[in-house]
């Protein structure tokens, strides 16, 4: 018993006394250890922004923000405030319609941009107090529909430069209009888009120019947009077989052409 005590005593003894009887001889340099330090922080502080992939690739996506004024900005600039193609496209079209930016939120009304992105464009907006002045026309003034060129058809709300173009080359091809509603047939006007312009236009249907169907040759009649190549090749021939038309009536005796195609013709068509 007395030497099992013994023993249980110089185990717990033992480790102590080793301390006492062997000293470190590893010495710690604190400069060498700051240092090391710092150099694992920096490593630290590379390895957070690596793998913090969505901030870095939100860096790359948006570029630097900057101020700017959303109307009349080039394409490249959108590109760099971090907007896809597509929703640039749909601005420079909304531009393009005679769209215009009067007030920050305007922009949150184009489709395509998510509330994410005005939030983020939202506090760089700087559109100018009186930097623009409008070239629309005045509410209640109108604009004469067979006389006006591009600039001035531009001055209609809801009508821009490639609209205004689309306009006119159709209405050379047809001589003018005589009623409002032949706006519906211009490619890219409808009912919506009508309903908006409308009210802004006059027509004089005395400008309408007419066709002398007694002398037009077959390709002049062919650019009329309300004769199919049938139609106006049986005109010729019925003209050249009975003589000239006197009036609409020789012209319903034509089979290929319906009533409703006459009624369509009628106000272009002169007998002399």
């Amino acid at each position: 018993m007395v030497v099992l005590v013994i023993l249980i005593a110089l185990t717990l003894v033992a480790p102590y006394a080793y301390k006492l009887w062997r000293k470190d001889s590893i010495i710690i340099n604190a400069k060498d250890f700051d240092k090391a330090i710092a150099q694992l922080g920096k490593a630290g502080a590379v390895s957070a922004v690596a793998d913090g992939d969505s901030i870095s690739d939100a860096k790359i996506a948006y570029g630097a923000l900057f101020d700017f004024n959303p109307n009349n900005l080039p394409a490249s600039k959108w590109k760099a405030l971090g907007l896809g193609d597509k929703q640039i496209s749909i601005i420079l079209h909304f531009e393009a319609k005679g769209g215009h930016f009067y007030k920050n939120t305007d922009l949150k009304k184009i489709y395509g941009i998510t509330p994410a992105d005005y939030a983020r464009l939202e506090p760089y907006i700087d559109i100018p107090d009186s930097g623009y002045v409008s070239n629309k026309i005045q509410a209640g003034t109108t604009i004469e529909l067979n006389t006006a060129d591009s600039a001035k058809l531009t001055r209609v709300r809801g009508i821009g430069p490639s609209f205004a173009m689309r306009i006119i080359r159709y209405r050379d091809r047809l001589g003018g209009f005589y009623r409002e509603e032949q706006l519906k047939e211009v490619f890219g006007v409808d009912s919506v888009k009508y309903a908006a312009i409308k009210d802004q236009l006059t027509i004089n249907a005395a400008k309408v120019t007419r066709i002398s169907i007694n002398q037009v040759s077959f390709n002049a009649l062919l650019q009329f947009p309300y004769l199919s190549y049938k139609q106006v090749n049986a005109i010729i021939q019925y003209r050249a077989q009975h003589s000239n038309y006197k009036s609409i009536s020789d012209i319903e005796n034509i089979e290929i052409i319906s009533p409703q195609d006459l009624r369509k013709i009628e106000p272009y068509l002169s007998y002399k």
